[in-house]
């Protein structure tokens, strides 16, 4: 091939990625700060237990590092959600028929492929809508998508879940499957849960789809190693949720003053994920009026990772109107996938139940 072919057919299939892409920002930088978001790092850091939300990890260096942790030895997590989805997604696929795709947290998109695949093997068209606060991976994995997916449209919104399923327009497709994998359902607490489940009931028609994934209840043997792996790759991640401060809100933290400690707790059957100030010391967030105080040893609370029971999960969906049609589980019963079907009184049902 000539150059100048060569040059012309890559011109044009660049076209053509940038004509089936679609991206809407629906929180830029300036908004920020006046958001909630800024108002519950306030809200967070000021409290007796410190916290802050898990929404900060994901800047492009946090979704980088988060790519990381899937692949570490100690992390079962998403190598068996994946396992799962490569065995079921033909099923998935005949299940629903012909679905419009909206994924939560897409980040690099990687496990969304196996169920592209699954729709292209049987004929149907890719409709994909990732969602992710992270608009730079959210970008450039919607680009790799379409130069690897010749058919593929895919309308990208950049902002939080909330607002992203506030703002779902109707689907052109006979049908739509919301996609929450990859276990984030485990950072919701119980209420948290129930107010998004309520959103996913909103975004819904009657008769679209709901694809779950959930981290199941084993023992911390298994569980911790999970958020300390021996590369310091998730302790790198968890601290530079102090460096998306400091980017966002003008701060001066200094990761040096602070460590990585994850546990898991039995009674409430979640992992734990702190930071803890290695000295006392005084932080400021400029952008936010805030100064904060640590005393050696204390700690934020920056993720919590719910581990769940199979048969209370689904009580708890079918309550709510996101009837379970199919749960997949691995040989270890270590995840749960499971795919619901929005029921016909479920929206009138959940008013009265909350």
């Amino acid at each position: 091939m000539s150059i100048s072919k060569a040059v012309n057919r890559n011109v044009t299939s660049q076209n053509s990625v940038e004509k089936r892409l679609q991206i809407q920002h629906l929180i830029g930088a300036t908004q920020i700060v006046a958001s909630s978001i800024g108002s519950d790092v306030v809200k967070g850091l000021t409290q007796t237990s410190k916290s802050l939300p898990p929404c900060y990890f994901y800047d492009d260096r946090g979704s980088e590092l988060f790519e990381q942790i899937c692949d570490l030895p100690e992390y079962y997590l998403t190598r068996t959600e994946t396992t799962i989805l490569q065995q079921f997604a033909g099923e998935i696929a005949n299940i629903t028929g012909v679905c419009e795709l909206v994924e939560l947290g897409s980040g690099s998109s990687t496990k969304t492929r196996i169920l592209l695949d699954a729709y292209q093997q049987l004929g149907y068209p890719l409709h994909y809508l990732p969602i992710d606060v992270c608009a730079g991976i959210l970008e450039s994995s919607a680009k790799q998508l379409l130069r690897d997916y010749p058919l593929l449209q895919v309308y990208a919104l950049a902002g939080t879940y909330e607002l992203a399923l506030a703002k779902l327009l109707p689907t052109q497709l006979p049908s739509r499957m919301i996609g929450f994998i990859g276990s984030s359902l485990g950072n919701l607490t119980p209420h948290e849960c129930d107010v998004f489940f309520s959103q996913i009931t909103e975004a819904l028609q009657v008769g679209e789809y709901f694809l779950l994934g959930i981290d199941l209840r084993k023992p911390k043997q298994i569980l911790e190693p999970a958020y300390n792996d021996s590369q310091g790759v998730t302790a790198a991640f968890n601290l530079n949720m102090l460096e998306h401060l400091n980017q966002q809100f003008d701060g001066n933290f200094d990761t040096m003053q602070f460590e990585h400690w994850a546990f898991y707790n039995e009674s409430e059957h979640q992992i734990e994920m702190h930071l803890r100030s290695t000295r006392s010391q005084i932080v400021e967030l400029r952008a936010l009026n805030l100064k904060v105080n640590f005393a050696l040893g204390e700690t934020i609370l920056t993720e919590i990772s719910r581990k769940f029971d199979l048969d209370t999960i689904k009580q708890q969906l079918t309550a709510q109107g996101l009837l379970p049609l199919q749960v997949w589980t691995d040989p270890n019963q270590w995840f749960g996938l499971l795919l619901c079907q929005m029921q016909a009184s479920s929206k009138s049902e959940y008013a009265s139940y909350i």
